[in-house]
């Protein structure tokens, strides 16, 4: 199959498609490329009738770094990636950048994410669209966006409701605080810690392309009206808070103080 240079996509003779993040010289970070790669690539799968079920993973030291520095740097005018207006619903319930994470849910076949390394803010919310997520026990992982003065916004607050306790949610949001896969596990972000886990979602994938396609899809769109009946509001809300802040004078410091390697210093 035919491939962005940021993104791999094969699907092989057993029906399991892999998709694999490629833009190793960035950890896989999120730029405006990177999102339409991304989601190019579930839109391709998602018209393949052959695919039975996808495993996603990342190339090199991690999974996703998250959001590309550099998009940070060269934010102007509220303008982040190429796009401007964050609230506008370009991809059915979702934005440009929401969509990348949330496609994987809207595919009809069951994906897997296999985490190694690394999967931080933009990272842990495209690993969370997939509907299964194996780890390796080191693998850092942060909802970091405070760090940068933003709020998650690729579904990530969606997500960590379905997932998470209330208080654990508001805890490792208010604080950007990173923690490991198994800790990630007990909070019910990761679905099983393993060494290996690539292998160990390919023997998935391939278990589950041995089950009945019919019968898999159907249960896919079951799951699907169970979570989340609230996603089209949350998702927007998120967009909205997210818009208010962009460009903000605290955001920004945020930012330079970042780069800068001082603490930031906020206006009331």
């Amino acid at each position: 199959m035919n491939h962005d240079p940021r993104v791999k996509v094969e699907v092989g003779d057993d029906h399991v498609a892999r998709v694999t993040l490629v833009r190793t010289d960035k950890s896989n970070a999120l730029d405006g490329p990177m999102f339409d790669a991304i989601i190019n690539a579930g839109e391709r799968l998602r018209a393949d009738r052959s695919v039975r079920a996808v495993v996603l993973a990342g190339e090199g030291r991690g999974f996703c770094a998250g959001i590309d520095m550099q998009v940070l740097a060269d934010m102007k005018d509220g303008t982040i990636a190429g796009t401007r207006d964050l609230v506008e619903r370009t991809h059915g319930l979702c934005n440009r950048f929401q969509h990348a994470a949330w496609i994987w849910r809207e595919l009809p076949v069951p994906v897997i994410a296999a985490v190694h390394g690394f999967a931080l803010g933009g990272g842990l919310e495209l690993a969370l669209g997939a509907d299964i997520r194996y780890a390796t026990p080191e693998t850092r992982m942060s909802i970091m966006e405070v760090n940068w003065g933003l709020v998650p916004d690729m579904a990530g607050s969606v997500r960590f409701y379905d997932l998470m306790r209330d208080d654990i949610v508001r805890e490792l949001a208010f604080t950007g605080r990173t923690f490991d896969a198994t800790q990630a596990q007990g909070y019910g972000l990761v679905t099983r810690v393993d060494a290996d886990p690539l292998s160990l979602a390919l023997a998935t994938a391939r278990e589950i392309a041995g089950r009945s396609p019919d019968a898999v899809r159907a249960l896919k769109r079951l799951f699907a009206v169970q979570s989340s009946p609230a996603a089209a509001a949350g998702l927007l809300a998120e967009c909205v808070e997210q818009q208010e802040l962009l460009g903000t004078p605290n955001q920004l410091e945020t930012v330079r103080a970042s780069n800068e390697k001082r603490s930031p210093v906020f206006s009331d």
